[in-house]
């Protein structure tokens, strides 16, 4: 399972074998290195997405007493994408301040549709952090 929020870093390429090394030497040294196994090519990974048009995603519903609060705030929650792209958990990464704003973000996004996140090109379950905006007009 991949953390979205998180991609593995680029491993460092190995050092070059030196040029100064004597013949005998370098072929016994090209000779191991032949023998040992290359380690495997990186997995390409592409993220989940909830920002494609087509998913029709509406935003969360803003609670009627924070608008009448002014209640304003910004919630960033993870959530984990299943390889059909429904949400099967989520849960609170960063509060709003306000709890009303807060459980009407994380009821919309268990609700939302995504595109799934990919491993090699192949939809895999993944965690993604999904940050829902609450501003009055």
């Amino acid at each position: 399972m991949a953390e979205a929020a998180a991609p593995p870093a680029a491993k460092p390429a190995a050092p070059a074998a030196t040029a100064t090394a004597s013949a005998p030497a370098a072929e016994a040294a090209s000779n191991t290195a032949s023998a040992a196994a290359a380690p495997p090519a990186a997995a390409r990974i592409e993220l989940p997405s909830a920002s494609a048009a087509y998913l029709n995603n509406p935003p969360p519903p803003y609670p009627a007493l924070s608008r009448r609060l002014g209640e304003q705030g910004r919630v960033v929650l993870r959530v984990r994408i299943e390889p059909d792209g429904t949400a099967s958990a989520a849960e609170i990464r960063t509060s709003s301040g306000y709890e009303r704003l807060d459980q009407a973000a994380l009821q919309a996004v268990l609700r939302w549709r995504y595109v799934p996140g990919k491993r090699n090109g192949v939809p895999e379950a993944m965690w993604f952090l999904v940050p829902v905006q609450f501003v009055l007009q």
